[in-house]
């Protein structure tokens, strides 16, 4: 689907995004004979964890999960590569699988979608390539002793992300989602990396951002608030910009609002079914978020809505009820020109 096409459905009410990737494996209670399959039964090194390489060990797990999501309303899903670059993929010795991590992924969530939109076609399905934060930071030293040390360079984490993107465009996805980003300049990479790719193929794909506020402070892990974090990333043209992870929708509610007073975006928020507990584990209920999900509504701030950490389809079935009804937050007049 095109970006003017997706664009135009924006403008007439609010996208549901699905939830969970990872909260949704953990309930298969998976162990390192599965997570290996056959492929990789006789692998050197342990792969329990590294939940991107289902997609090749066990895709039918990943594609019943993205059908759980579409089966609920999700009008987005997202690729099971949230960790699929070469810099995170170190840490499983897997790095020269990366292009084929991607491409598998992309071309199981472009099946499901593309079946569920077969079932309605008034209804498409769009799939959202996952390009996660990495294991690094660009902008902090990891070495408390050497502030000035950096483990790794820009050039490198933008030609890491290139590669990703490249896949994820080659096994169909519409989107490109740059989520869950508490370092800016790690997002600046990416998004340099995507206007590169663009130029290469002759082809621009819509892009979305989306932050993370990591505590109470209301910044980003490298120090910006919500204002500098838009600022530092509108020169780029995006289709919109938002906020993931770290808090619950209560507590990210104050920064989406900044968001939707100031972004010349789209909108959109996947906050966590609420603050995890002492076991690290999720509490909050589907009808629990869709009451603090309601004052989002009421104050008419988004234009995309989902879940992270801990949410369900059971979340977003109640999300996408939810919205049936609600209208869009208005966009701007420059962003709709530009599409």
């Amino acid at each position: 689907m095109t970006k003017e096409a997706i664009f135009k459905i924006l403008e007439e009410r609010i996208l549901v995004l699905d939830g969970a990737m990872g909260t949704m494996i953990q309930r298969h209670k998976l162990t390192e004979a599965d997570y290996r399959g056959e492929r990789f039964k006789d692998y050197p090194h342990d792969l329990k964890g590294n939940n991107d390489l289902l997609s090749l060990s066990q895709g039918e797990i990943i594609k019943d999960i993205h059908r759980a999501y579409l089966a609920a309303g999700a009008d987005i899903i997202e690729t099971n590569t949230f960790n699929s670059t070469r810099v995170s993929m170190a840490d499983y010795h897997m790095e020269d699988l990366v292009p084929e991590i991607n491409e598998t992924a992309a071309k199981i969530a472009r099946a499901a979608a593309d079946e569920f939109t077969a079932q309605n076609p008034n209804k498409p399905r769009l799939v959202a390539g996952s390009i996660g934060p990495t294991n690094k930071t660009t902008s902090l030293s990891p070495d408390v002793n050497n502030p000035g040390f950096r483990a790794i360079d820009f050039d490198t984490l933008a030609a890491d992300y290139k590669e990703q993107a490249a896949a994820l465009i080659r096994g169909g996805v519409d989107i490109l989602l740059v989520e869950t980003v508490f370092d800016t300049l790690n997002a600046k990479a990416a998004l340099f990396a995507l206007q590169d790719l663009f130029d290469d193929l002759g082809k621009e794909y819509p892009i979305m951002v989306s932050g993370t506020i990591t505590d109470a402070s209301g910044r980003t892990l490298s120090g910006q608030t919500t204002e500098a974090f838009l600022t530092s990333l509108s020169h780029v043209p995006l289709l919109s910009i938002g906020l993931n992870c770290a808090l619950g929708a209560d507590q990210l509610r104050p920064y989406v609002q900044t968001l939707a007073a100031k972004a010349p975006f789209a909108v959109s928020a996947h906050p966590n079914a609420g603050l995890p507990n002492a076991f690290g584990e999720y509490d909050q209920g589907p009808d629990e978020m869709g009451v603090l999900i309601q004052e989002y509504l009421n104050r008419n701030l988004l234009n995309v809505i989902g879940g992270c950490c801990g949410t369900t389809p059971e979340h977003i079935e109640v999300l996408a009820r939810m919205v049936e009804s609600a209208k869009p937050r208005p966009l701007s007049a420059s962003i709709v020109s530009d599409y």
